[in-house]
């Protein structure tokens, strides 16, 4: 069909019973609501279809009644399959009502079970999972006793144990763009997000199904730019031109440019936060960051740390990441979470999984609702709410630093600071920490196996996760460790060397994280006497601005005339980049610094790297040596040259 343009009742009427539905989104952004609507009139009206499948990896909903939250019809919905539920409480609470069968897998997941859906791949290999309630030794991922199909199964491959998650074929499809042609090619221009829409339409034509997607506005065929064709027409079945009320970017926010990247915002003052348990538990968090991290930001409490870098004005050293496939500028919070405004890249949330799954990140920080002696979380089932999972496992397993941070006890909590000391002024009413958690959302024996740095910070104390079990290690001033926090948990901690936590997270100035940071570069630096050859380690940095250049140099400069001699150095490349417009920069700064040399030896593993840099400092006058291994770098610069100055010879710093 050339003319692929129906209207959104047609569409609707192309659902048929027991159809899996698969529904693009995240949460509250590009939530094909024209769609969904049409297709609850249908069921109201006739009572077709019927027993559908609905598959999505972030529930697409307001928190009330809108998204998937209208199709919660009893004969309508039979099986879930889903990552995360707060969005749509209606379909959560048929299946904690065991009114339908109900799955809920990892968010990651299912957003790359749908490429390998589409690549005709049985399913889907996984390390995340395991030790989890998705483990099918656990649960499986079920969430009620109406569900019985296994749907994982663990395998071993190459000696490794793995999750093997079933494929789940696609009937139908609703997606969203914004512009399309009469031959059904989609962009997505005003969309905050690109989703996992390629994928999706890809498996499910791959699966013999219909790709049916809502737009803003359908465009004369041809006039779309290739490059911003996110769903090329041969994907796609039916092209529906929404009304706009039902194609608003978020439930939350009609339309802004800044969500959809076609303008920049200048980033005025950010209003701090109180100094509550909510900032405390934020502060000292924000303490873990590091210069050139690559970090992910649960929703809820972790939002708070984001808030504190802004005051603290060390964004700007860091990458805040969000699941959805944002890299780069400010996260948004709310319900318009999973946005950012001044990104620096959109891409699709499973593309932005593969470089989680894989170790990509430096740090996350993720809230907790309750934690065991084990160091075992649960974030996605309380009692009869049910939460999900989300991106929760696939970031928890994979991060190689993580902080879950919460308050050490809910509901009713009340505290204070005075003068630098934490009262608790009514405790709350629930614990937190208590024997053994309801649903193993991230496993402590699984971090312990594979080497995570694991804590947990709270606004009294902070916890370490070793094989004993989680080991009390900083207290906060004014705290009392037997009637504060002892009292309060259902299990005895490890009491290990405990320090006071830092007097500067309960002070109403500024923490001065900035300067702290700008220490940090310190510690890449190391200088042994006896071989008179000072390492360098800038593995992964990356430089993006001018002033990381003075920066980085007022450090290396201050270190070499401290020393006051010349001396040999090795520097460390692994990882290292410079973006292009800065790199001229850069390499005459190493240039001012290498008159402080004997001899200078770089390497890294990247040949990319090795050629561009090593051009750099050839055109420059300087040795363009750079190896493959430390070795080797080193074995050069140790090599002295005829006629170099003595090892005594003192210099001074101009």
């Amino acid at each position: 069909m050339k003319d692929k343009v129906v209207s959104a009742t047609d569409a609707a009427a192309l659902v048929s019973s027991g159809d899996t539905l698969c529904v693009a989104g995240f949460g509250c952004h590009g939530v094909p609501e024209e769609l969904i609507v049409e297709l609850e009139k249908r069921f109201r009206r006739t009572g077709q279809p019927r027993d559908l499948t609905l598959l999505f990896a972030a529930g697409v909903g307001d928190g009330e009644r809108q998204g998937l939250n209208r199709l919660a019809k009893t004969g309508l919905i039979k099986r879930v399959v889903g990552g995360h539920f707060a969005r749509v409480p209606k379909i959560a609470q048929l299946a904690v009502d065991n009114q339908i069968e109900a799955y809920n897998l990892p968010l990651g997941v299912i957003s790359r079970m749908h490429r390998d859906t589409a690549a005709g791949l049985p399913g889907t290999l996984s390390r995340v999972g395991i030790g989890t309630f998705v483990d099918p030794r656990n649960r499986g991922g079920k969430i009620n006793a109406a569900s019985t199909e296994d749907l994982i199964e663990v395998v071993t491959v190459a000696d490794e144990e793995l999750l093997f998650y079933r494929a789940i074929p696609i009937q139908v499809a609703f997606l969203r763009g914004t512009y399309a042609d009469a031959a059904g090619n989609v962009s997505m221009d005003n969309e905050s997000l690109t989703f996992d829409a390629l994928s999706i339409a890809t498996a499910t034509q791959n699966s013999k199904g219909l790709v049916i997607v809502q737009v803003e506005r359908v465009v004369e065929e041809g006039s779309l730019n290739p490059k911003m064709v996110k769903i090329p027409g041969a994907l796609v079945d039916c092209v529906v031109a929404s009304q706009p009320e039902y194609h608003k970017q978020s439930y939350a926010t009609p339309h802004d440019a800044a969500y959809s990247g076609k303008v920049r915002l200048p980033l005025g003052a950010i209003r701090p936060m109180p100094l509550s348990e909510r900032k405390i538990i934020a502060r000292r968090a924000a303490m873990e960051l590091l210069p050139n991290d690559v970090i992910n930001l649960g929703i809820g409490m972790p939002e708070g740390v984001a808030a504190v870098a802004a005051e603290e004005r060390i964004t700007r050293y860091l990458t805040l990441t969000a699941e959805s496939g944002i890299i780069g500028g400010v996260p948004a919070s709310g319900k318009d979470f999973g946005v950012a405004v001044n990104a620096e890249a959109v891409i699709d949330t499973n593309a932005l999984f593969d470089f989680y799954d894989g170790g990509g990140l430096d740090l996350t920080c993720l809230g907790f609702a309750n934690c065991d002696a084990q160091g075992n979380v649960n974030v996605s089932r309380l009692g009869n709410k049910l939460i999900g999972a989300g991106g929760f496992i696939n970031i928890s397993q994979s991060t190689r630093c993580v902080s879950f941070v919460g308050t050490f006890t809910y509901d009713g909590l009340q505290v204070e600071v005075t003068e630098g000391i934490l009262r608790i002024i009514r405790e709350g009413r629930q614990r937190k920490f208590v024997g053994t958690v309801e649903e193993i959302t991230f496993s402590g024996l699984q971090a312990l196996r594979t080497g995570q740095r694991i804590q947990y910070i709270t606004e009294r104390c902070v916890f370490q996760l070793s094989a004993e079990g989680l080991v009390l290690t900083e207290i906060a001033p004014g705290i009392n460790l037997e009637r504060d926090i002892l009292a309060h948990m259902d299990f005895m901690p490890v009491i290990g060397r405990q320090k006071p936590m830092a007097s500067c997270i309960f002070q109403p100035q500024s923490m001065g994280l900035g300067e702290r940071i700008a220490l940090a570069l310190k510690d890449r630096i190391f200088y042994d006497d006896e071989r008179e050859t000072i390492f360098y380690n800038f593995q992964g940095m990356h430089i993006r601005e001018h002033w990381q250049i003075s920066q980085l140099f007022d450090v290396v400069d201050n270190t070499l005339a401290d020393i006051g001699k010349r001396i040999y150095a090795i520097v460390n490349y692994d990882n290292f980049h410079v973006e292009e417009d800065l790199l001229e920069e850069y390499v005459r700064r190493v240039k001012l610094v290498s008159r402080y040399y004997k001899g200078i030896s770089r390497y890294s593993t990247s040949a990319f790297l090795r050629l561009k840099l090593g051009d750099a400092l050839k055109d420059r006058g300087m040795s363009p040596h750079i190896f493959e291994t430390q070795e080797e770098a080193l074995s050069f610069v140790t090599r002295k040259n005829p006629g170099e100055r003595k090892a005594g010879d003192q210099i001074t710093k101009t």
